[in-house]
């Protein structure tokens, strides 16, 4: 299974690969690692981009599913083959990083037009579509453990 997550909210900047999370997107960040936790997901490896805002997203849903971030690079922007980065580094591989690039990556995967909010998550199992949450979502699974 793929997990595809979109990074948190992110403060306006220069240089772009050093944008940070706000605060919602520490918030947003949090919440995903403690919906997957709680839905019982096991996160075998993390890929993140290197940009900051992206790394930081990974690193604290990671914190949450006690897995590791690794940064890269063919996540840093532009079209990327996600089955290609996630083949053998096991059953479930979560991919952290931005838009329009994973909007394309999951139409790609499964055909489906859907747009990725920042802080969204998409898992993709067989090249099916199987959930597609938004901020909102993920925070109210949070909040039901």
């Amino acid at each position: 299974m793929l997990l595809l997550l979109r990074h948190g909210d992110a403060a306006d900047g220069s240089p772009d690969a050093e944008r940070p999370l706000t605060a919602k997107g520490r918030d947003q960040a949090r919440a995903a690692g403690v919906a997957l936790r709680t839905l019982g997901v096991a996160v075998n490896a993390c890929l993140s981009s290197p940009k900051v805002r992206a790394l930081d997203t990974a690193r604290i849903v990671c914190e949450e599913l006690r897995v590791e971030a690794r940064a890269e690079q063919r996540l840093a922007g532009g079209n990327f083959d996600a089955e290609a980065l996630a083949a053998d580094l096991g059953e479930t591989v979560l991919l952290v990083g931005h838009d329009p690039d994973f909007t394309n990556a999951l139409r790609h995967l499964t055909g489906a037009r859907a747009k990725m909010k920042k802080g969204g998550l998409a898992a993709v199992d067989e090249g099916r579509l199987v959930a597609l949450l938004r901020p909102a979502e993920l925070a109210a699974i949070a909040t039901r453990r």
